[in-house]
């Protein structure tokens, strides 16, 4: 939604667009627009340097444009064949993107195209009454922000994670016109200045509290100190506003948590004259405020929440007919939970055909009830329960798979309606789910080589790699040849995946990644009846570089178990004596830290287990390549890992 003085504006799923004003603490209707298609986008235009006072919206592949008064002005049908996903309006220009396809429209005639290799999440233009040409921004899936001119890309500006929202700083693109911010999936905030010749990072605000992913934001003087702050919006419900110190860094003042995602931000005076406020639109269709106003007030006998009887029918009526949708987003190779919002959860069931973990999240008020399994008879290796308590609107899961292991997760969603109805969705795990995609790799690593040639084609190989990797395009890249790099989020190895008609090569500095892909690669094209002729190249070095990687990451787990263990053996000493004194001062900090300790124990279940079955792999799969099946020396590998010496366990592997 956007404002229009006094009054604000909602679109719905419905395909509705409602104009509110706010008279006597109450929303009043302006107008309301008959029903349609599901509205993508709502933005607000005009001719430029005037109030922007006309009403554009998105369904499906028309524009549709209204008057402050919800006047029809204007039915543009596009004929994209996809659907419109994002919109920019600026003056007489149009600028439009659904999944891959980008267009530009001067007074609904089309000027400039562009498809785009990944898809397209938001996109943006610098504004033209201060920039001298006109310069569309599009945020894309694979982590680049790409500039453009005309049809064509100037350059592209490689950025931490997804993009999923662009705005102009200060919303006119700051002291250049040049400034662009940017929020992504995985939660982290950004500025670039935008110049002709190359992009200039000014600051960026790393995700480092875990929180969601950005999904809105918009540029307000809320603290009123006569420069304006910048308000997100997180698909967790986190409200964040950010201003700006003496060197503009961005420095966090407030932040508000709600009960589910927040799907649009804005700043303004609405409900009360001299009061800023910040306006939410959330996922189930609430419209809420944060406002500057003080709230103290002293309510007399009688007095309470007044809602006129035509809202008291609606809400009674929307009790009966809702349809429930859920937002989901699953990050399987992340920090990130996974996210499952709806109005009013009763539970969730999961249910997955490979071995995986559910790990506690804080924020869960769920109680969860596991249920035993039979794998061997029906590859069933989860079915875990989700019983909500009542008001719940949105369920975090924090998921752990295992590499090399692939296959699908399903959750059974039952809301809190009438009559009872389930949803079903399913979530497909990759045999390299813990991998993520990344501008660099350091080729000076010792690099394993995995070389695939055969009668394929481009597209059945692309297919291949989207089978096996997250942050893949489903459409195959243009050209004859591409190029990914991935990074393993647990171990920090990497991976390179070039590509062609014909021809696929791999390298990474796990030998593990090299066996996974051999045997998925394999499997896949012989489902096809593909012959393929697969060549290795195997690099002794990366064996002991893969247990350095591991040695940090091993040795915390093993000191932290340990550390855990005397705990109680230490308290009971403790209680005995009466004091810690005669204690050594490792012990006495192990007491002190207890709560700490057994709280990050907890956070980690089986991650010692996990770092021991990466051990077991590498060590299987160096001598799978030599022809050599050692998986009897496996309890021995063990042992040494139980009294783990990282020189001894190097040892072993080059004697075995």
């Amino acid at each position: 939604y956007c404002y229009i003085f006094t009054n604000y504006l909602m679109s719905d799923q419905d395909g509705v667009v409602t104009c509110f004003a706010m008279k006597k603490g109450e929303a009043v209707a302006v107008f309301k627009t008959l029903p349609g298609q599901k509205i993508a986008r709502l933005e607000l235009g005009g001719v430029l340097n005037t109030p922007q006072e006309k009403i554009f919206i998105a369904a499906g592949s028309e524009i549709r444009g209204f008057t402050k008064r919800g006047k029809q002005f204007l039915s543009f049908e596009t004929n994209l064949t996809e659907s419109i996903k994002a919109m920019h309006i600026s003056g007489s220009d149009l600028f439009l993107s659904a999944n891959y396809i980008y267009n530009h429209y001067c007074d609904c005639k089309d000027q400039h195209y562009y498809l785009s290799g990944d898809k397209i999440n938001d996109v943006i233009c610098l504004p033209v009454e201060r920039i001298p040409c006109i310069t569309p921004v599009l945020a894309c899936q694979d982590r680049v922000l790409r500039v453009l001119q005309g049809s064509d890309v100037m350059y592209e500006i490689e950025v931490p994670g997804p993009p999923t929202i662009l705005a102009l700083h200060n919303g006119d693109g700051g002291d250049s016109g040049e400034d662009l911010l940017f929020g992504t999936s995985d939660g982290k905030l950004g500025l670039i200045q935008i110049t002709t010749s190359k992009p200039v990072h000014k600051w960026e605000i790393r995700n480092d509290r875990k929180r969601g992913g950005i999904l809105c934001m918009d540029s307000f003087d809320i603290v009123g100190d006569g420069v304006k702050d910048f308000l997100v919006g997180r698909d967790d419900g986190m409200v964040e506003v950010y201003s700006f110190d003496n060197a503009n860094e961005p420095v966090i003042r407030f932040d508000q948590m709600l009960s589910e995602s927040i799907t649009s931000i804005q700043g303004g005076c609405v409900g009360k004259d001299g009061y800023d406020e910040i306006v939410l639109s959330t996922y189930s269709g609430w419209v809420t405020g944060l406002t500057t106003e003080p709230t103290y007030k002293e309510s007399g006998p009688g007095e309470g929440l007044k809602i006129s009887q035509e809202m008291q029918n609606k809400i009674a009526s929307l009790r009966l007919t809702l349809e429930f949708s859920i937002s989901h987003k699953v990050a399987l190779n992340s920090q990130q939970p996974s996210y499952l919002c709806l109005p009013g959860i009763k539970g969730v069931c999961h249910q997955s055909d490979v071995p995986i973990d559910l790990l506690d999240v804080d924020k869960n008020s769920a109680v969860v009830s596991f249920s035993s399994c039979d794998s061997e008879s029906n590859d069933n290796f989860l079915l875990a329960t989700y019983r909500c308590q009542a008001n719940t609107t949105r369920l975090e899961l924090k998921i752990r798979s295992i590499e090399g292991q692939y296959g699908t997760l399903q959750a059974y969603v039952t809301p809190r309606i009438q009559p009872k109805t389930c949803q079903v969705h399913q979530y497909h795990i990759k045999p390299l789910s813990l991998h993520q995609r990344t501008h660099y790799i350091d080729h000076d690593r010792p690099m394993n080589t995995l070389t695939l040639t055969g009668q394929f084609s481009f597209a059945e190989v692309h297919s291949w790699v989207v089978f096996c990797l997250p942050e893949v395009p489903e459409k195959p890249p243009a050209g004859e040849c591409v190029t990914f790099y991935f990074q393993n989020t647990f171990l920090d190895t990497q991976l390179e995946s070039t590509y062609r008609k014909g021809e696929g090569i791999f390298k990474s500095d796990n030998i593990s990644t090299i066996s996974i892909l051999k045997d998925v690669l394999s499997k896949e094209a012989t489902k096809r009846k593909i012959n393929l002729n697969i060549s290795y190249e195997i690099n002794e070095i990366s064996v002991k570089h893969t247990l350095k990687l591991i040695h940090p990451k091993l040795e915390f787990q093993l000191l932290l178990a340990k550390k855990v263990q005397l705990i109680d053996a230490l308290k009971e000493l403790q209680v005995h004596e009466g004091n810690t004194n005669f204690l050594i001062p490792e012990y006495r900090c192990i007491l002190e830290e207890a709560d700490h300790l057994q709280e990050e124990y907890k956070k980690q279940p089986a991650h010692l287990e996990r770092l021991y079955g990466m051990i077991t792999d590498l060590f299987i799969d160096k001598f799978k390549f030599k022809g050599t099946n050692v998986k009897t020396k496996v309890p021995l590998l063990l042992e040494i890992l139980d009294s783990y010496d990282q020189n001894a366990l190097i040892a072993f592997f080059d004697a075995a």
